[in-house]
């Protein structure tokens, strides 16, 4: 089950690293329009804080803090910054997983961050939704307003 979620995860963070990638006018990464409240930018962001927060801190020990309001309201930083985001987030979910054994999986995870107890694993999986929920958002984002 680590080794699925392990690569399960790291697939989704390079589509979404190759998403931001495809981008052919870095500026639109950054854009909204009409009814598209969010960007690629934030939603990116975004996605590295709930990862780097939930694997990488609660999961992994690694010490990192999360500002969810700045991963709305930070704009335009570079492309290649965003991808190097991703490429630690990557590293993070890794290196977090790897520290965890199947009984861990099994274990209620540390916190309630659905407002109700749930296993490791499930948490987890809801996790993986939640980035290919964003994930599809940004290739609709970028499909609509990179022209």
């Amino acid at each position: 089950m680590i080794q699925s979620l392990q690569s399960l995860f790291t697939r989704d963070l390079n589509k979404l690293k190759t998403e931001i990638e495809a981008y052919q006018n870095e500026d639109i990464i950054w854009k909204i329009d009409k009814n598209i409240l969010n960007s690629a930018g934030n939603l990116s962001l975004h996605l590295v804080g709930n990862i780097s927060h939930f694997v990488g801190a609660i999961l992994g020990n690694s010490g990192y803090i999360r500002n969810r309001e700045q991963e709305f309201s930070l704009k335009d930083i570079p492309r290649a910054e965003l991808i190097q985001q991703i490429e630690n987030t990557i590293e993070v979910v890794n290196s977090s997983l790897e520290k965890l054994s199947a009984e861990d999986l099994e274990k209620e995870y540390p916190i309630e961050p659905l407002g109700y107890k749930m296993t490791t694993d499930y948490f987890l999986i809801h996790l993986i939704g939640h980035l290919e929920y964003h994930l599809g958002q940004i290739n609709y984002h970028r499909r609509l307003l990179d022209n």
